[in-house]
């Protein structure tokens, strides 16, 4: 196995990961593309960047894919007793995003619609998301791409490129903190599900940097 390229989240970093980009983009058919990191890293921001930097060339040409769509809804994590591990691999439909992966790469005559996590309501919504027809990049987004455990083994295989975001812990748990508080949790709450739920599942992620094809130093 390939050691990963490292590069830093700077001017420098984000040229050569748009150049790296616009390479997928010139491939034959669709490219598929994973960006991936612990909770916390920077994920969703780095795939809306470069989204956005992509559209801005190539309109229509690129998608997003996040799995956090994928998330099982509230009365199902509740009734299966994991309230209290909702983000972790056994709340998400793993199935079902290797489904939407699939269809994504290989159904590219017509739209394909995935669901997207709303964080205002704490829930998936059906087909909010549209990969039409013209895009030759899709960006898949998510904590799981490149866990070893099954069914997310298989995802990596449907990827032409990984990224792995990697972010000092400190600053991570900070910014986790933040987002359990900005959507309601206090302090204590706040640092429970960060011992026992981010980030046990962080330590999941963490050796799937190694199988990446580039990681990613962010600030």
């Amino acid at each position: 196995m390939n050691e990963p390229a490292v590069t830093r989240w700077n001017d420098a970093g984000r040229a050569e990961l748009l150049a790296r980009a616009e390479q997928l983009l010139l491939r034959p058919g669709r490219a598929m593309l994973g960006i991936t990191g612990a909770p916390g890293a920077g994920k969703s921001t780095l795939a809306q960047w470069l989204l956005r930097s992509i559209e801005s060339t190539h309109p229509g040409e690129a998608a997003l894919l996040p799995m956090d769509g994928f998330h099982l809804a509230q009365a199902v994590i509740d009734a299966r007793g994991l309230a209290g591990r909702k983000g972790s691999p056994e709340t998400f439909d793993g199935e079902g995003f290797l489904v939407a992966l699939r269809r994504a790469r290989d159904e590219t005559a017509g739209s394909v619609f995935v669901p997207e996590f709303r964080r205002e309501i704490e829930e998936p919504v059906a087909a909010a998301i549209e990969i039409p027809s013209s895009a030759r990049l899709v960006i898949a987004e998510g904590n799981y791409l490149l866990l070893e455990a099954a069914p997310w083994r298989e995802v990596a295989a449907l990827l032409d490129e990984s990224w792995f975001v990697r972010l000092d812990p400190a600053e991570r748990v900070r910014r986790l903190t933040a987002r359990h508080m900005e959507f309601g949790n206090d302090v204590a709450t706040a640092k429970t599900r960060l011992q026992h739920n981010d980030e046990p599942n962080a330590l999941l992620i963490a050796d799937g940097c190694r199988r990446s094809s580039v990681v990613i130093e962010a600030d």
